[in-house]
This record gives C-alpha cells, structure tokens and sequence, in this order.
C-alpha cells in the first residue's frame, strides 16, 4: 500500500545493552588505547523512547589530562549513539576508576607503589 506511513508499519526496538556496547567502543576509540594492566571502558545505558542517559566507567594512564580525555569520551559516545542508533543523548556521565602508573605494580590491586 503506497498510502502506508513509516509510523503505521511497525517499530524498531533496539536494547539497551546493545546501545551500551556502542558506548564501550565508542569510548575505546575516543581513548585511543587501554593503560597496561588497565580493564576497557565499560558503559550501562537507560532508553526511555528514543531519549539514552550514558554512563561509561573507565581506567586511564597517569598523569593524563583528565578533563580533556573526559570530554572526548563524551562527545564520541554521543555522536556515535546517535549517529548509529539515531537516539538522541542527553547525558554522558564519566566516571574515572582508576589512573595507572608506569610506577604502580600490575600485580597489586590496590596499586600501591613498588
């Protein structure tokens, strides 16, 4: 029926945890690479309608610029939630874990100094 509107056709229903690995790997790539002995960004996703709150939790070097590194992950992750699952986004929440040293035991949890 050529009468039929996008809307009158159906819906796409994409997970939540789909749009959190979207996330993750964007923020991969905004990092560039992973600190040695350092785990990968990891984010969780709420979707209300086509609306995404992010929260992407990561490791990075030390000393870095924090700031700097915060906000490219912020604004890679926006751009490509919404560029590859068309939601907009209207929070990207950092959280920084842990800084590794080069001076710091990767063996040492705690990351105390040798």
């Amino acid at each position: 029926m050529a009468g039929d509107s996008v809307r009158d056709r159906g819906a796409t229903t994409i997970a939540d945890r789909v749009v959190a690995k979207i996330a993750a790997q964007a923020a991969r790539e905004a990092l560039g690479t992973v600190p040695a002995g350092a785990s990968a960004p990891h984010a969780s996703v709420v979707v209300h309608r086509d609306v995404a709150r992010v929260a992407v939790s990561l490791e990075l070097p030390y000393p870095s610029d924090i700031g700097r590194q915060c906000g490219a992950v912020r604004g890679r992750v926006r751009t490509r939630v919404e560029d590859l699952v068309g939601m907009e986004v209207h929070e990207v929440s950092v959280h920084v874990e842990h800084l590794h040293s080069p001076h710091t035991r990767s063996t040492d949890p705690r990351g105390r100094l040798s």
